[in-house]
């Protein structure tokens, strides 16, 4: 995996900053914050520095449940969930591509979750998203 690029604990990461890095990604963040606006007015982002892997990391929170993390990279950045099982039927049942459902049916657990990461790339990474949105506002 590329690694994270805003490491520097001492700046507070800005929409300025973050587009400068992420270049024409910047059409797809503003999608997802403006979608996230319209579904859930109620969800509230924020950056925090996290000292374990010494990067910030922008949190999406709705009801006390953090939706998903985001981190970024050079030119682009990474939209991480976390689910427990009771929502692997709803994402096996969902419209989501099927090479992030085989992601998740693999992937490594964290005791009872397991991650689920889209590198933003296009519009469809966008709607990916938007539909583990939904699933994780459901459980």
């Amino acid at each position: 995996m590329e690694p994270l690029i805003l490491t520097d604990s001492s700046v507070t990461p800005t929409d300025e900053q973050v587009f400068s890095i992420i270049g024409e990604n910047r059409i797809h963040w503003q999608k997802l914050m403006n979608g996230i606006a319209e579904q859930f007015p109620d969800a509230k982002g924020e950056w925090n520095y996290y000292n374990d892997g010494k990067n910030w990391l922008f949190k999406m929170i709705r009801k006390k449940k953090t939706l998903f993390w985001i981190g970024v990279h050079s030119d682009t950045f990474r939209i991480t969930f976390y689910f427990g099982d009771k929502a692997e039927s709803l994402i096996e049942e969902s419209e989501l591509d099927e090479i992030l459902k085989a992601e998740f049916r693999t992937g490594k657990r964290y005791g009872k979750i397991r991650g689920l990461s889209i590198r933003v790339m296009n519009a469809k990474d966008i709607n990916n998203a938007f539909i583990l949105i939904g699933i994780k506002s459901k459980v």
